[in-house]
This record gives structure tokens, C-alpha cells and sequence, in this order.
């Protein structure tokens, strides 16, 4: 046999272990939600400090409110148009350039309030300034830690669970296939072999950057090829992916795993063939990928482990916020796994 050749086009960005700086995703609905919670917690608290009653609280917010309000929403706006630039910076002068646009903001709506409708009741600018500046420094500080708190030490910890959940019998099997077609097939063990070796790469790698969708179908592939050898007709796969954005970013091992979960519980408990059914396809600027795979007899159903459903939900978390979710379902005897996340082009 001819010596093994690596395969091209799937080689992931590794991440330092010590890079746990990230620049706060300021199109992402579910930052921007906690920006407007938090900055409206600060002058709910500010106003609390100023009064000493609560109608005098709600009064005081509520004349905070008229002026932050507006000054708070210009601001996430001028960073939602902003981020594509802000990326191109390192983090540090990324979030410093956040905190310059926001007073820019603050001082534009000072001088409008002023000049053109004669708000003669705002503070000082020199102290609007320090509070939108300490407004600033305590929100980017909250992201910061919000983020040091889920990578990586969460990630990592739940993807090693992820990567030592793959079947030993998997591997086993998978070569035992292999040696069966050395010497009838030759080319075809060179390339299940091939595939074995970087099948297991990618899943001992550092997976903690987003990979372009592409480059996870080419993966799951390679892995439905293996369990091909095995179960041979009794594998059925269908691909709908006519739609699919090849260059959308998804975290890596999103797929892999609830495929190889359709194999295990959906495929080899049936005594005849069964279909996996994997569509890809977008909508809007949402991409959506719907796997299903038959519902095996109630009696031949072994228990499913949650826990690649629990990992992949915590890392389209760590990685979109509310703006990603995963759901399950079953319908007409099949088992169903729904997985919306925006669609962020690659580079």
C-alpha cells in the first residue's frame, strides 16, 4: 500500500490557550440586549444614590432616561455600523474606539439638546463625558469578564468531553473495515484510511475558532464514508444542499456529532436500511441546518446521550448569544435536530 496522504483543505486555526480577548459581537441582538439591561441597571443606580425615596428614584431615572435613552441607542447604532471596521483593529483600540464613538455620540446629542431645543436643565458636558466614559469602562468590562467566563475554560473543558465521546467501537470497527479491504480493495483502505486519520485530527484539535460551513461537510463526509464501510446498504444519507452557503461560519464539530448520535441510535438498532436526511439551506441572514434520522423501535431504542445536544447548544452560546438555537423534535417516526445561527460570511 502506498503511503497515506493528507488531504487538503481542512486544516483549523489554532487559538493560543492565553487569548481570551474577543471583540464583543455588536451586531449580535443578545449583546446588545445586555448593554441596554446593564447601562439602564447604572443610571437606575445612579438615580437611587441621588434620591432618597422611590417616586424620587423614578424621578431621576426618568429625567437620566431622557437624555441616556437616545444617547444609549445612537451609540449601538453607531457600533452596529461600526463593527465590521472595528474588527480590523486589535481589541484594544477596537474597544477604546467603542468608548471615543459613544462620548462622540454624548456630545453631539449636548450640543443639539443645547443649541436647536434649549435643554437648559442637562449637566455639564465635562461631566456627561466622565459618566459616559465610566458607563463605557464598566459595560466593556462586564463583556470582557462575560466572555474570560465562558472561554476558555467552559469550552474547552466541554469540547475534551466532546472529543473523548467519540465510540470506541468506532474506531474498532472502522479499522477492522479497513483491513477487510486491503487486499480485495487496496485504494479504497488507503482512502478510508485517509479519512480515519483526519477524521481524528480535527477532533484532537484546538476547535475553539469558527470554521467556514464547507469545511464541516467535508468532515462529516469523511465520516459517513467510514460508517459506510460498515454498514454498508444499511446507511442511507441524503444530502440538501443546493442552498447551502459554503463560506458561512459555524463553530467546528457541529455537525460530526449529532451525525454520528443518527448513526448510533437512529441507524444500527434498525434490521433493515434507514435514511439520515442532512438539509442546509438560509433564509433571510439566518442559516439553518435540520438533520433527521429514523425513530428505531421502542424496544430496540437505547437511552440518547444528551451530551453533545448540551455541548453544541453552550458553544452556539458562547459564540452567537441568543442569536443561535438548537431544537429537537420528532415527527412522523423520524428524530429531528434544528439548528438556526446567523450567517457570518468567512473572512
Amino acid at each position: 500500500m502506498t503511503s497515506i496522504k493528507q488531504k487538503p483543505g481542512l486544516t483549523l486555526t489554532a487559538t493560543a490557550p492565553g487569548a481570551l480577548q474577543k471583540l464583543p459581537d455588536f451586531r449580535n441582538p443578545g449583546i446588545a440586549l445586555r448593554i441596554l439591561l446593564l447601562v439602564n441597571l447604572l443610571m437606575l443606580l445612579s438615580a437611587a444614590v441621588q434620591s432618597t425615596s422611590l417616586p424620587a428614584t423614578l424621578s431621576h431615572f426618568t429625567e437620566q432616561s431622557a437624555f441616556g435613552q437616545p444617547a444609549l441607542l445612537l451609540s449601538l447604532l453607531v457600533l452596529y455600523l461600526t463593527y465590521p471596521w472595528l474588527l480590523r483593529v486589535p481589541y484594544a483600540v477596537a474597544m477604546l474606539l467603542a468608548g471615543v464613538f459613544a462620548m462622540l455620540v454624548v456630545t453631539l446629542l449636548y450640543i443639539a439638546g443645547v443649541n436647536i431645543l434649549g435643554m437648559e436643565a442637562l449637566p455639564l458636558l465635562s461631566r456627561l463625558w466622565l459618566l459616559s466614559f465610566l458607563t463605557c469602562a464598566i459595560t466593556g468590562y462586564y463583556l470582557h469578564l462575560r466572555y474570560r467566563s465562558m472561554s476558555p475554560a467552559m469550552a474547552e473543558a466541554r469540547l475534551q468531553a466532546l472529543q473523548a465521546r467519540i465510540r470506541p467501537h468506532f474506531l474498532f470497527n472502522s479499522l477492522n473495515a479497513v483491513l477487510s479491504l486491503v487486499r480485495s480493495q487496496p485504494q479504497r483502505a488507503e482512502a478510508a484510511l485517509e479519512d480515519m486519520a483526519e477524521l481524528f485530527r480535527v477532533l484532537m484539535a484546538d476547535n475553539r475558532e469558527l470554521v467556514p460551513l464547507a469545511q464541516e461537510i467535508s468532515l462529516c463526509r469523511q465520516y459517513l464514508a467510514l460508517e459506510k464501510l460498515r454498514l454498508d446498504e444499511r446507511l442511507l444519507v441524503t444530502w440538501q444542499i443546493d442552498s447551502m452557503p459554503p463560506d458561512a461560519m459555524v463553530p467546528p464539530l457541529v455537525l460530526q456529532p449529532l451525525l454520528e448520535n443518527a448513526v448510533y441510535h437512529g441507524i444500527e438498532p434498525l434490521s433493515e436500511s434507514g435514511e439520515i436526511i442532512i438539509k442546509i439551506y438560509t433564509v433571510h441572514n439566518e442559516v439553518h441546518l435540520l438533520l433527521s434520522n429514523p425513530l428505531a423501535p421502542e424496544q430496540t431504542r437505547t437511552s440518547g446521550n444528551k451530551m453533545a445536544l448540551a455541548n453544541i447548544r453552550e458553544r452556539l452560546a458562547l459564540h452567537f448569544d441568543i442569536a443561535a438555537t438548537l431544537s429537537s423534535s420528532v415527527r412522523d417516526g423520524r428524530y429531528e435536530v434544528h439548528i438556526m445561527l446567523p450567517y457570518h460570511r468567512h473572512g
